[in-house]
């Protein structure tokens, strides 16, 4: 992909100076030029969707995102998807193709984690955010109910979303999970985004750029009080 934001690789977070974290860190720095050889996004998450290394590729489908003070796609991911205002602008069927399979993922990642302050932040903020709070406590155990648990898997799921590059434009991506494991036992997870070819058929219904979300928006998966 030749469209790509420029500036340099992605740097692994520190990690404490032992000689386990050593080689880790080692291993991490590696990991971003192999990463960096890839030319689909590729990002590398921990498990409170904290990023901890992305590509090339992942940061410039993200880089006509406005800013935002705790949900940009190169922090943290699943706040990228929940709250940043722009994020149906580049994530296709934001609310079903990303929004409720991560809310899922998080429901579960809660369970196991359950007094991880990470995490419990994250579900602060979505209480205080009545359109995430709704999906999240009545939309989201409708939905599964209404899908299947087959919906949320990550793994090969096939998601539309609008490529800023003009030869992308709107399209579909492939999710693969590609965690190798040695990352797997340092906690983290590695996703990448294969994107569909010009002209190849689409697995899913294709969706033209939303806007931005407002607070007067409404999840469709939540019963409107109007109606």
């Amino acid at each position: 992909m030749a469209y790509q934001a420029g500036g340099q690789r992605s740097v692994p977070q520190a990690v404490p100076d032992t000689l386990e974290a050593q080689e880790a860190q080692a291993y991490l720095h590696d990991y971003a030029t192999l990463l960096e050889a890839v030319s689909f996004p590729s990002v590398v998450l921990d498990h409170r969707w904290d990023v901890i290394l992305t590509n090339s590729a992942f940061r410039a489908l993200f880089g006509a995102v406005g800013p935002h003070p705790t949900a940009m796609p190169g922090d943290n991911f699943l706040r990228f998807v929940l709250f940043h205002p722009d994020a149906a602008t580049v994530l296709g069927d934001h609310e079903a193709g990303w929004c409720l399979p991560m809310l899922a993922h998080f429901a579960a990642a809660v369970e196991r984690h359950a007094q991880d302050g990470g995490l419990q932040s994250i579900r602060r903020d979505i209480a205080q955010d009545p359109i995430m709070d709704a999906a999240y406590r009545h939309g989201l155990p409708h939905w599964l109910r209404t899908v299947g648990p087959e919906a949320v898997q990550r793994d090969g799921a096939v998601r539309p979303l609008v490529h800023p590059d003009p030869r992308w434009g709107a399209t579909d991506c492939r999710v693969i999970d590609e965690t190798p494991d040695t990352l797997r036992d340092l906690g983290y997870t590695r996703m990448t985004l294969v994107l569909r070819e010009a002209g190849r058929p689409s697995d899913t219904h294709r969706r033209s750029r939303r806007p931005r979300r407002t607070t007067a928006s409404h999840l469709s998966v939540v019963p409107s009080p109007h109606q």
